[in-house]
């Protein structure tokens, strides 16, 4: 499995939560701060990622801090990470967020229908908001590496595109599993935007994601994917990436922005959150799986990066889902 799969997977992605949008100009809509809502949408889940794609008419989003975007019809937009933001037909407009929408709906049914604006004449837009859950903590490497904002034009025709009409005939529908094919299908489109975007990255862009294409630290990622819970030494990891140590460790964290060894132990405590959310396995053979010959080795570790010991972690985490 490559490092971007493996990531993916384990930072726990879920999405079958979507608006299908009706506008008639002059509009506004607001969506909140991602973490003020995310376990009303996602019970479990501590990140939100949000997007939206323009199906019909044109309007602007706009994110504090960044220039504003005009979206027409096909373009999509994606916020990594979950930072409110506006969609309207004129840059300055500002909105009241319906926090009462961002919850599941109580009779499961999907996509939630939004009118906004009802001026006679006014210039009409249609697009879709969608919204994935996932896991920040204890370690993700691909929300460290995205922007706050990735704009991806004219997708109406695309594979993308392909994806929300996908989503919109399937909630149309009460066949069953509608609402796992939901989740899927928006699943299938974040990955496919990050595709896109680690594909346009330029040459000199350093991250985590632009690393996964170096062909040096690549392939070391894609080693320590592959078996994390190996007994992975500096030397070792240089091998893999055909590097003397010094110039592998220099590189490695010019592109992931920390020391190897960090990296690693950093990514087993995300595999270990994982495996304690089952309350069939003991501390000590998750230990084993993520590389520590002792429990106490092992707890020592996930409480310094995690803040609380697994078993008490677990607790917490068992009661929450409850």
């Amino acid at each position: 499995m490559d490092a971007l799969s493996d990531v993916l997977r384990a930072v726990r992605l879920s999405g079958a939560f979507f608006f299908d949008v009706n506008a008639c100009g002059p509009w506004v809509a607001e969506t909140p701060e991602g973490k003020r809502v995310v376990d009303k949408m996602f019970p479990g889940s501590d990140h939100l990622i949000c997007y939206h794609l323009i199906m019909e008419g044109e309007c602007w989003a706009t994110l504090e801090g960044e220039e504003p975007i005009k979206l027409g019809p096909g373009d999509i937009i994606v916020l990594p990470h979950g930072d409110t933001h506006v969609l309207s037909t004129a840059v300055g407009m500002r909105g009241t967020p319906e926090m009462s929408l961002y919850r599941v709906p109580k009779d499961g049914m999907q996509p939630i229908k939004i009118s906004l604006g009802e001026q006679p004449g006014g210039a009409p837009a249609r697009f879709v908001c969608g919204f994935l859950g996932c896991d920040s903590r204890p370690y993700n490497p691909l929300l460290a590496a995205l922007p706050r904002v990735i704009h991806v034009r004219e997708q109406l025709n695309g594979a993308l595109g392909a994806y929300f009409r996908a989503a919109l005939a399937e909630s149309k529908g009460a066949r069953m599993g509608n609402h796992c094919m939901l989740g899927r299908i928006s699943e299938l489109m974040f990955v496919d935007v990050v595709r896109q975007h680690l594909e346009s990255l330029p040459a000199e862009r350093a991250n985590w994601l632009s690393g996964l294409r170096d062909p040096y630290i690549g392939r070391a990622l894609t080693a320590l994917h592959a078996d994390p819970a190996r007994d992975w030494t500096l030397e070792a990891l240089a091998q893999e990436a055909a590097l003397s140590r010094s110039a592998f460790a220099e590189r490695f964290v010019a592109f992931v922005n920390q020391p190897p060894m960090q990296y690693l132990t950093n990514w087993r405590m995300q595999l270990a959150t994982n495996y304690l959310r089952s309350a069939n396995e003991s501390i000590s053979s998750i230990a084993g799986r993520v590389g520590y010959e002792s429990e106490a080795a092992f707890s020592r570790a996930f409480k310094k990066s995690v803040g609380s010991p697994p078993s008490e972690w677990r607790d917490q985490r068992l009661a929450t889902v409850q």
